[in-house]
């Protein structure tokens, strides 16, 4: 083989140059003549590299990238921060939540104001007259009957005092209760007229005590809050005389 034949045959690993010159052209500092595949940047012979200096930005852009996707110690310091004050936030919320809760549990629970109305939320009401009737004559009990209405301001001062009174309340454990907001069709309830308030006493012969009265010649079973003594007088005449007359 003649030295132009040999001089145009192409090495493996060599980049010919524009002038076939019969020597593979000394390596700049942009070009490659030996393939590298284990290079971590590398790029066949047959493309320019970059230098040594962009060779290492281009090595270095990745760790770059990473850094800012993913920030350091400062970043995790703050998130750190900000979930300890979660916590704090949320253990503060949790105490509070108990104490309200142990509030709610330690108060003593109410009945609701179905038939009581008001008068006394842990007495036992009954829900109509004839109920009242009924439990009167077989428990042998006297009937307490309160005539009212919920717009009557005279209704809701005795209503007031009648429920903050403890030794009425206590009293009257002993009778069958009956709070009506309506006139029955029973006149004996009403044996001087319709007016509200108005207290009358059934003993269980089923016998209306017209000679328990308040203090009002007008209105005799009418009571005011200031009447409130002599309505627990009254309620004691009530259960004595049912005992006298048994």
């Amino acid at each position: 083989m003649n030295r132009a034949a040999e001089s145009s045959q192409v090495l493996p690993g060599n980049v010919l140059s524009k002038r076939d010159t019969g020597q593979p052209p000394s390596p700049g500092p942009c070009w490659s003549s030996s393939f590298q595949p284990d290079s971590p940047c590398h790029i066949p012979v047959t493309r320019p590299l970059l230098c040594a200096a962009e060779q290492a930005t281009a090595c270095q852009a990745p760790q770059r990238q990473v850094s800012h996707l993913f920030p350091g110690a400062a970043m995790e310091k703050s998130y750190t921060s900000m979930f300890l004050l979660l916590i704090a936030i949320s253990s503060a919320l949790a105490k509070d939540m108990g104490k309200k809760e142990t509030k709610e549990t330690t108060t003593k629970p109410k009945l609701p104001q179905t038939l009581s109305r008001g008068w006394g939320d842990q007495l036992v009401w009954t829900q109509t007259y004839e109920e009242a009737l009924f439990r009167a004559k077989h428990s042998n009990k006297p009937l307490m009957i309160i005539h009212h209405l919920e717009d009557c301001p005279h209704s809701q001062a005795l209503k007031k005092v009648f429920a903050e009174h403890k030794e009425i309340q206590k009293l009257a454990e002993k009778f069958i209760l009956l709070n009506l907001v309506y006139e029955t069709t029973d006149k004996n309830l009403s044996p001087d007229g319709q007016y509200v308030p108005r207290i009358l006493f059934v003993d269980p012969s089923l016998t209306v005590r017209a000679d328990i009265t308040g203090r009002y010649s007008n209105r005799l079973y009418a009571y005011e809050p200031s009447d409130i003594s002599l309505l627990y007088s009254n309620m004691q005449k009530a259960l004595k005389l049912l005992k006298t007359e048994l």
